[in-house]
């Protein structure tokens, strides 16, 4: 078999390219996960890797509603939820955090 026939199997046209920048970006998310615990010795989840994964994740969310897959769209909706919040109680830690810097000061 070769690729050509391979390749002929499946729809390849500007939501495949879609699709795939979408998986890129969701991989990025790993990456990024990966370098930084590597740089702090241990395991972290940045807020980079919940900005990255809600990006892939709309992307690969508007994918899927073009190529008409229930399935996986109702599996991002669910996904995209737990980013937003996981950034919301990112922020909400920040904001703590400078408060309570804030109040050392004085």
């Amino acid at each position: 078999m070769n690729i050509q026939a391979i390749l002929s199997y499946f729809r390849i046209d500007f939501w495949t390219g879609w699709g795939f920048a979408a998986q890129a970006l969701f991989l990025s998310s790993f990456i990024v996960q990966w370098l930084k615990s590597e740089k702090a010795k241990k395991s972290l989840l940045p807020a980079e890797f919940w900005y990255l994964r809600l990006a892939g994740g709309l992307m690969l969310l508007v994918y899927v509603i073009v190529r008409k897959d229930l399935v996986f769209a109702v599996a991002l909706v669910l996904q995209t939820i737990i980013y937003l919040r996981n950034i919301w109680f990112g922020k909400r830690h920040e904001k703590e955090q400078n408060e309570n810097w804030e109040k050392e000061e004085l």
